[in-house]
């Protein structure tokens, strides 16, 4: 068996890597020890890159990428997310189709499983790295995965410590997607699951090789901590930086553009998905970009296309027959393709991740009516009311089962990430956007001149020039029109866009049949408005359409 000679370990099993590290784990059986295991840890990720090959659980890509399979999970499965139900938070979860409670003896019996099977294999890999930028509000995890390809995404997604750098670890993130639980024993739904422990500062997950449910669980975390006990707001957003120091965020589901967007070569890039908001200003959550490659090219991401290189992780895409170039066009295994990286592999990223208080705020949403501007101006009442409602529609292949766009509301735009109640976040940012006078816009990245299926998706390069427009002051004055059904304030020129394309009553054939799907959206923003929220939501987004 292949050794790494300094940064591999031999240990006395799973068992003593973790009673050395004061993981507390007293329920383990005492006979769980292996005197071959092999613990790989802090591997760089060039020497994860080696042991990925070796194994044959990754393909070598142009450039040195490493291309791997997910397996049966090419997306999150929302569903089997779980939070325990403990004393002290149970009372704080909002406990929902997202935050589904589950046993502590459940969790307590399925981390003895999964170590036990993970205590069985040969070799295994851990990291030991930080969620936060910024060094004040930063928590330190140790992340072991059964495989060194999520070894290396954590390597990618995460802030490595520094070497000889004094590590206290304070969460554990435990990764076997080999292992497959037992509902009848596990209390899960299914064979796979991710679940939360707060009292045990620990994230479980197994049964999925889909490394998004790594990221996306250390979120929700710190989508718990940070508001509850740092008074700092966290959000579902991507983040850049002009020349001047101006910041920009972009909240949206995955698919919405929040990485392409950011990602702009006349800014600096701060993060694409996971951000802080303190009293001093933000930080990003991430060390690295995860993003869709669906039609990836160097026209359309010319940054993004440029960091798909050495030790960059590429999920579920194919290669050209007989060559190892990929196909980023193909849909075969799923629509949700996708690569990590470093964060410096983006040109001039603001390393540490760290910046003042944002100027401009844009909700990105993916409209499939096809009825919303490509751009509005928001009212702060206004801007409440569409943070809490978090339209869009749902991109095929971000989850397992969703095949074609759908409309969704997704409350503060990251409702599957969300422990605390709507409102906390909302009260949040509402302060922030007061005390730092920002403004707010909301961005149709999805459909004009009819719904899905009909119309066309609005250009890239006009929403580019639309954003930019925003942040170099050109539309600061500009003479804007109400949309006649959701009150949104349209400007009626920006440079680089046709002026027609800003209403979109104008790029519709059939006007009558614009205003009835108009309303249709509108009558599905009440219902949902007054279905999922109570009092303390509806006292802060008061407007209505």
């Amino acid at each position: 068996m292949h050794k790494t000679n300094i940064s591999s370990i031999k240990s006395t099993g799973i068992k003593g890597l973790l009673i050395r590290q004061n993981w507390q784990l007293k329920a383990l059986n005492p006979n769980l020890i292996s005197a071959t295991m092999n613990i790989h840890k802090n591997l760089s990720p060039e020497e994860l890159k080696q042991h990925c090959l070796r194994l044959g659980v990754a393909t070598l890509g142009e450039n040195g990428t490493l291309v791997i399979r997910t397996g049966q999970f090419t997306g999150r499965s929302p569903k089997d997310k779980f939070f325990v139900r403990e004393n002290a938070s149970a009372a704080d979860i909002d406990w929902n189709e997202f935050n589904i409670p589950i046993e502590e003896a459940y969790f307590l019996k399925l981390r003895e499983d999964i170590l036990r099977y993970l205590d069985q294999k040969e070799e295994v890999w851990e990291q030991e790295v930080y969620a936060g930028a910024d060094p004040d509000y930063r928590i330190a995890v140790t992340c072991l995965n059964e495989w060194p390809d999520s070894n290396l995404f954590v390597c990618n997604m995460f802030i490595c410590r520094t070497p000889g750098e004094l590590f206290i670890p304070e969460w554990k993130i435990i990764q076997a997607p080999g292992f497959r639980a037992d509902p009848a024993v596990h209390g899960t739904r299914q064979q796979n699951f991710a679940v939360i422990s707060l009292a045990h500062k620990t994230i479980l997950i197994g049964g999925t090789g889909y490394t998004g449910e790594i990221k996306k669980g250390m979120f929700t975390v710190m989508n718990y901590l940070l508001p509850k006990e740092r008074n700092v707001l966290t959000m579902h957003c991507s983040a850049n930086q002009g020349a001047d120091g101006d910041v920009a965020l972009f909240f949206g589901l995955s698919g919405t553009g929040k990485t392409t967007l950011s990602a702009d070569a006349e800014r600096r890039l701060i993060g694409d998905d996971e951000h802080a908001w303190t009293d001093k200003g933000i930080f990003n959550i991430e060390g690295g970009c995860y993003a869709k490659v669906i039609d990836l090219s160097p026209e359309k991401e010319p940054q993004i296309f440029r960091a798909v290189r050495d030790h960059a992780l590429v999920e579920n895409v194919t290669f050209f027959e007989g060559s190892n170039r990929i196909n980023y066009a193909d849909r075969s295994v799923t629509e949700n393709t996708r690569v990590s990286y470093p964060l410096a592999y983006i040109d001039n990223a603001v390393i540490p991740s760290v910046a003042g208080s944002p100027r401009h705020i844009f909700f990105l949403t993916c409209d499939a009516f096809g009825v919303l501007p490509p751009l509005s101006r928001l009212s702060p009442r206004q801007a409440m009311y569409y943070f809490l409602s978090g339209y869009t529609a749902r991109i095929a292949g971000t989850e397992e089962g969703v095949k074609e766009p759908r409309p969704t509301f997704s409350t503060c735009f990251g409702a599957p990430f969300l422990p605390l109640a709507p409102h906390v976040y909302a009260e949040m940012l509402r302060e922030r956007i007061d005390r730092d006078e920002v403004s707010v816009w909301m961005v149709n990245t999805g459909w004009t001149g009819g719904g899905y299926g009909t119309g066309e998706r609005i250009r890239l390069s006009y929403t580019r020039a639309m954003i930019r427009a925003v942040l170099n002051g050109s539309l600061k004055d500009t003479i804007t029109q109400p949309h006649p059904v959701f009150g949104l304030e349209m400007p009626l020129s920006c440079p680089g866009v046709p002026s027609h394309l800003l209403n979109p009553a104008n790029t519709w054939t059939d006007k009558a049949l614009y205003e009835t799907e108009s309303r249709k959206l509108a009558e599905l923003f009440r219902e949902n408005y007054g279905k999922k929220f109570g009092e303390k939501e509806k006292e802060i987004g008061v407007v209505s359409v």
